[in-house]
């Protein structure tokens, strides 16, 4: 008898010691790492997601505890942000409970349809070509859209958040209403007094924007644009003959450029080309409706490579200007 009271109290104390180390286990990492649980997952591919992320040891503990915890697969499925420093015991219990750290999505500096949905697709559950698909039928439902290449006149550069379970058509609304919320009345009324509709006012913007990186310059250059606009002119905008190409690193316009067919090549159409070619900053937007009133209608880039530009309200003036740019990118041997 003495003998199993000693045998029973070496084996209390043995599961005392592993339960202590069970409750004391921490994620031994200097960054926090994602634990990602998709929709469908067997027991193993949730064992698998854990060992992947959080390493064999702490993620194999974290996966017995989720399992005698009766882990739902259901409620587990999901995105799961754990810190450094988080036990073992609250990381199972976390995705057990199907609680989800939210995803942070950066979306600027997108020029194409395909450049979205890829941003967005690596960062959501959804794949790219679920999200081209929600995006194309809310834009096919709405009027003040009419292709799919005006995306990004329904998108604003910004960092949003999302779950990573969230279908498409939720994250589509979700940006459709941020840009719904931006063009408020008084910017509906100054693009109105322009003549110009919301998307005709972003794809200008999105212009302004492959033009210069000079925020200062932006309203100039709007009103450039506008100007030609107004005397029927061709915009002749360089970034629009990149985007018809799809080079979008071309240094200098040559003439096959410029013979290229397509609806973005200002140099063949006249008007706006169909949508912007870029997703425009709010701030574009707006130094395109608050653009001060001038008489240019020609710029190019300053030939000492500033990245700022010579405007010219008469076209000798602007020839001069372009021999002195067109002689530096000889120099420089930029063909």
């Amino acid at each position: 008898m003495k003998r199993w009271i000693i045998v029973l109290l070496i084996i209390t104390a043995v599961l005392a010691v592993a339960g202590i180390t069970i409750l004391s286990a921490r994620f031994d990492a200097e960054v926090a790492v994602r634990v990602n649980i998709p929709r469908g997952a067997t027991k193993a591919g949730v064992r698998d997601s854990m060992h992947s992320a959080l390493g064999s040891s702490y993620g194999e503990l974290v996966y017995r505890l989720w399992d005698i915890t009766a882990g739902d697969l259901v409620k587990s499925h999901g995105s799961y942000l754990v810190e450094p420093g988080t036990s073992a015991v609250a990381a199972a219990h976390r995705i057990g409970k199907g609680y989800q750290t939210p995803v942070r999505v950066t979306l600027n500096n997108m020029r194409t349809l395909d450049d979205f949905t890829r941003r967005l697709g690596a960062k959501i559950e959804a794949t790219p070509a679920e999200i081209k698909r929600a995006l194309t039928q809310k834009l096919d439902a709405d009027p003040r859209f009419s292709r799919p290449e005006q995306f990004a006149a329904a998108i604003l550069p910004d960092t949003y958040e999302f779950y990573w379970t969230e279908s498409p058509d939720k994250v589509v609304d979700r940006l459709v209403d941020e840009h719904d919320s931006f063009w408020n009345k008084d910017r509906l009324a100054k693009a109105a007094d322009l003549g110009l509709t919301p998307v005709q006012v972003a794809t200008i913007a999105s212009i302004v924007e492959e033009e210069s990186n000079k925020r200062d310059e932006h309203p100039a250059i709007a009103r450039l644009y506008m100007n030609r606009l107004d005397r029927g002119m061709k915009l002749q905008a360089d970034p629009t003959v990149k985007f018809a190409v799809g080079d979008f690193k071309l240094r200098r316009i040559t003439g096959k450029h410029l013979k290229v067919q397509s609806p973005y090549n200002t140099y063949k159409n006249t008007g706006l080309p169909p949508g912007p070619i870029r997703i425009p900053k709010r701030a574009t937007i707006d130094a395109v409706l608050n653009a001060p009133d001038h008489n240019y209608i020609y710029m190019c880039a300053k030939e000492d490579f500033s990245g700022r530009h010579n405007f010219a309200a008469d076209y000798s003036t602007h020839k001069r200007n372009a021999a002195r740019y067109q002689a530096k990118l000889n120099k420089r041997g930029i063909r």
